[in-house]
């Protein structure tokens, strides 16, 4: 068995892995204990890496050669290699020449490499002549960017993770830290038990598991973070907790600041955010003094942590910016456990960022509408210039080619069919573009369905090349095994096209992409080098570092300029900027609310973040059914007094409405939500929450709901809110489908399934698995989990269709059929054999009309023991489970042993002594929270619960 260490291609934490591989097969991954980003640690979604590898999964979700469309609408077919990159090359280049350089643009990725990301850059702002080159980054860590240049000079997240143990306050605001960045979490866990006065606020419209840590916790009202910072900022002032050396020193513009602040009085902020007055007091006296028990004289470090809640916003800068103000006001920056830290979303935001590969910048951290900055770059490159003129951000792109300005565009690992906002102007760009590339790993994402060229591209444990954290911290990612089918590197694909198209564009000069494409370590090396040389005297210099010293020595900080030993853990400590004067500035940006406030047409804001287990649009966690153990199907969450008021029932299905779209789905109850707010996963895109609007349209998923409203400065849409109406829909013929597949089949089933789910007026499929142990999960079962409704009974052939898909027919099938009224029942059995023979198993379900029984007769099929029932009982419609048996399965609370909450709570009765005795003996009992951690907040509060019930009256 080999091992390689790489990088795990989840959120920015960065985590180590190391990767087991045997031949052309990767057979397992492990936390890499010499990383110093998670030291030895994983998340669900890292430990279950090697899983989505597997050979029967990639044959059914893999993009494995080029394929061509010869019309809108018609099944790809394959080409060869040559081919299509010819075909590219020439359709980029033709349109180019017939209608200028900006009727083309190139979409990517937070989880492309660095070295992809310098190709891609390369190629539109130094070959085509476009800055049409955006990625999805601009949906994650924009307005970060922004505010960062706007207050510190750069995008230079000052602090590092190790601030997290030195830090005596701990500002979590705008992060569900908990699920979006579990790794990270666990050192924070490790921060408060090893100081127990370490004072964590937490700043969220809902109450988190990452709330359930804090000390303070302020539920603050959506998009009022401005507001309540600037309260937290009048309150130092009028206390007299600032460093006014500080301010005096290092900083500029404060007296336009403390003008603006001067009417955000605590009252005033109190009623805004819909706060406790003595809360933001307290805030603004922890964050100053760093605890409460710190004074002016002996100022204890603060650090703050923030993520989408901040950047998703039409006032994104201005949150970014208002949140550093503080640490500039009170000289929280540059010292052990001080200063913001912005928790970057993806992979490899951070790395994008560096080399320019974004509309508004160039590499190395230079501005694209700094004219110096344009000549450094064209002069570096060998181009005669960089053009001047602005490209278009992500909302901007895909609204010029809905209008026809862009004809040509190029999408690089990403979906924007789920992940932008608005999905009716997207879908309608796609459509409208003359010529769209998709070049991507996986076959079975939303935008897929729209390219006309396909390209496979390398993966996870497949890629070589950099990435870098959110720590500033830059790691080597390696492959561990060959890339299957056809597949090649993004920097690989982007070369060869490039290459072909300056054959047209530059004919007879030097080529600008002279790397080696056969041998990938070289080429990938040197592309690496040349982005290392372009980076020599700016704030991001490291050309100290190399990919010998990145072998040798593990993960590096930047800045590592030439001549020193090691990268720079935090900046700024000597007080000086990168700024012209050398100073920091403050910004004095007003407070705006929401894009989208709440009306009597839709009175309720629409909160969107993620699940624990899953990732973005899910093209690589969702091929895993235990992934979907934690939250196993889309849900609205929406506070139980909303729901009263309204009469809905948990389960009922709601028609949710805003300005943009319709989706339908069920409402469930959840305390964690003011009133007047409901809560919705961004992952749920078309590919697994679907069906038709009132016009008959395919919805789009979540984003079908959300706003293209975006911050002036940073570009960011307010993905994090929407105002929407949410109404009981009426849909009396339902659907529930749920079965046992053959692991080669299961998710081209789903794949074929959501194809169908337009057909109805609501409909969800997903996969499901067996509820066990992590490490018997190579050979756990898989299946699907399908659940539709509509206003009459769809047609028989859809049935008949679906049957077939679900493997629902043959001898060993249980049968009931109402004709009349709509209703049937389909069971299917698996007979045992040798020591098991003459007993019975219930393998698949399909409950069409009456769908009353599904809930047992689903933690019947997901049960181990065999059917005890008869076919009479097995058949009844009833809601009510048989005598003895279970109403519904029970909600895994702990992925890596399969233990769920049912199982914690009976342990828990029989648990004595304190809080962290009573977790430690339900640890050794089941072993929950014992592996990756992930489980752990949900745990410790299951524990007080328990406590809390277990009182006397």
């Amino acid at each position: 068995m080999a091992e390689t260490r790489s990088t795990c291609p989840y959120c920015g934490v960065g985590c180590g892995v190391i990767i087991q591989s045997e031949g052309t097969q990767i057979t397992g991954v492990r936390g890499d204990p010499l990383h110093p980003a998670n030291h030895g640690r994983l998340c669900t979604k890292g430990s279950t890496l090697h899983l989505t590898a597997a050979p029967a999964l990639a044959r059914q979700t893999r993009l494995l050669q080029p394929l061509l469309r010869a019309g809108r609408g018609q099944a790809p077919q394959p080409i060869d290699w040559d081919t299509a990159l010819d075909l590219a090359a020439t359709r980029m280049a033709d349109t180019v020449q017939q209608h200028g350089p900006d009727a083309v643009a190139i979409y990517a990725s937070g989880q492309l490499l660095t070295e992809d990301y310098y190709v891609f850059n390369k190629l539109a702002k130094g070959l085509l002549g476009t800055n049409n080159l955006d990625t999805n980054s601009r949906l994650c860590m924009s307005s970060a960017v922004a505010g960062y240049k706007a207050t510190l000079g750069a995008d230079a997240p000052p602090a590092c993770y190790d601030d997290l143990q030195h830090a005596r306050c701990l500002f979590i605001v705008g992060s569900n830290a908990a699920w979006a960045h579990p790794i990270l979490f666990r050192r924070i866990e490790d921060a408060k038990a090893a100081n127990p006065q370490l004072r964590i606020i937490v700043a969220d419209p809902r109450r988190t598991e990452t709330a359930e840590i804090a000390d303070l916790f302020l539920p603050l009202q959506p998009g009022t973070d401005v507001q309540l910072f600037h309260g937290m900022l009048h309150a130092m002032l009028w206390e007299g907790w600032l460093d006014t050396d500080y301010i005096a020193r290092h900083t500029s513009g404060f007296d336009d600041l403390k003008a603006l602040v001067r009417e955000a009085t605590p009252e005033r902020v109190a009623r805004d955010c819909g706060l406790d007055m003595q809360d933001v007091l307290q805030a603004a006296r922890w964050f100053a003094l760093g605890g409460e028990d710190g004074s002016t004289a002996q100022r204890a470090p603060t650090l703050s942590l923030y993520c989408q809640g901040l950047n998703q916003s039409s006032s994104g800068t201005a949150k970014n910016a208002a949140l550093i103000n503080l640490h500039l006001a009170t000289g929280q920056i540059g010292k052990q456990g001080a200063g913001p830290l912005s928790l970057t979303g993806q992979p490899n935001a951070m790395g994008g960022r560096e080399v320019g590969g974004m509309a508004n910048l160039l590499s190395a951290h230079r501005d694209l509408a700094n004219a110096q900055h344009r000549a450094e770059v064209a002069a570096f490159w060998g181009v005669p210039s960089v053009p001047a003129s602005p490209g278009k951000t992500a909302i901007e792109l895909f609204e010029a080619a809905a209008d026809g300005q862009i004809k040509a565009l190029w999408i690089a690992c990403t979906n924007p069919a789920h992940s932008l906002p608005d999905q009716a102007t997207v879908r309608r760009a796609l459509e409208r573009a003359e010529w769209v590339v998709l070049q991507d790993a996986f076959a079975t994402t939303a935008t897929a369905a729209y390219a006309d060229l396909l390209l496979p591209a390398t993966t996870w444990g497949e890629k070589l090349g950099t990435v870098t954290n959110s720590e500033r911290r830059i790691s080597r990612v390696r492959a561990a095994v060959p890339a299957p089918g056809q597949a090649r590197h993004d920097w690989q694909i982007a070369t060869q096209i490039a290459q072909r198209i300056e054959a047209r564009l530059r004919p007879g000069q030097p080529s600008l992409f002279a790397y080696d494409t056969r041998n990938a370590a070289a080429g990938a090396e040197r592309i690496w080098n040349e982005h290392r040389d372009s980076t020599r005297g700016r704030d991001l210099d490291i050309t100290g570092l190399s990919w010998p010293l990145l072998e040798s020595a593990g993960p590096q900080q930047w800045p590592l300029p030439a001549g020193a030993q090691a990268g720079t853990e935090r900046l700024y400590a000597d007080g000086i900027f990168p700024t012209a004067d050398g100073r920091a500035r403050f910004a004095a940006q007003p407070y705006r609310p929401v894009a989208e406030p709440r009306s009597a047409r839709f009175p309720f804001s629409l909160n969107t973040g993620r699940l624990r287990d899953q990732w973005h649009g899910m093209s690589r966690t969702g091929q895993l059914g235990r992934l979907f153990a934690h939250q196993s199907e889309p849900v609205l969450n929406m506070h139980p007094q909303d729901m009263e008021r309204s009469r809905l029932q948990p389960g009922q299905l709601v028609a949710v409405r805003s300005h943009h779209g319709q989706i339908v789905l069920p409402v469930q109850a959840d305390t964690g939500l003011g009133l007047s707010q409901v809560y919705l996963p961004m992952h749920w895109g078309s590919e697994y929450l679907s069906g038709r609007d009132a016009q008959g349209q395919a919805v789009g998923g979540l984003n079908a709901l959300t706003t293209p409203a975006f911050c002036p400065q940073s570009k960011q849409p307010e993905l994090k809110h929407a105002a929407v109406s949410v109404q009981a829909v009426d849909l009396p013929w339902s659907l529930l489908a749920r079965v046992w597949l053959p692991p080669e089949r299961v998710l081209a089933a789903r794949q074929q399934l959501a194809a169908l789910l337009p057909a109805f007026d609501f409909a969800s499929c997903v996969p499901f698995g067996e509820n066990g142990a992590l490490e018997q999960a190579a050979g756990a079962r898989q299946g699907l989990l399908l659940r539709a409704a509509c206003a009459t009974a769809p047609d028989a052939a859809l049935l008949q269709h679906v049957r077939q898909l679900l493997q629902l027919e043959g001898p060993d099938l249980l049968h009931y059929a109402d004709a009349q009224r709509g209703h049937s029942r389909t069971l299917r059995l698996r007979a045992g054999s040798g020591d098991t023979a003459g007993q019975t198993w219930l393998d698949g379900l399909l409950l069409c009309g009456d769908t009353r029984a599904g809930g047992w007769l689903s933690a019947l099929l997901e049960g181990d023991a065999p059917l005890q029932l008869s076919s009479r009982t097995l058949l009844s419609p009833g809601a009510e489970p048989p005598s003895g048996l279970a109403s519904a399965r029970s909600v895994t609370v702990c992925s890596c042993w399969g233990v769920g909450e049912q199982a914690i709570t009976q342990t828990l009765h029989h648990c004595r002594g304190s809080d962290a005795q009573r977790l430690e003996q339900l640890q050794n009992q089941l072993k929950c929270g014992t592996q990756c951690g992930s489980c752990l907040p949900r745990l410790r509060q299951l524990v007080r619960d328990s406590a809390q019930q277990a009182l006397p009256a």
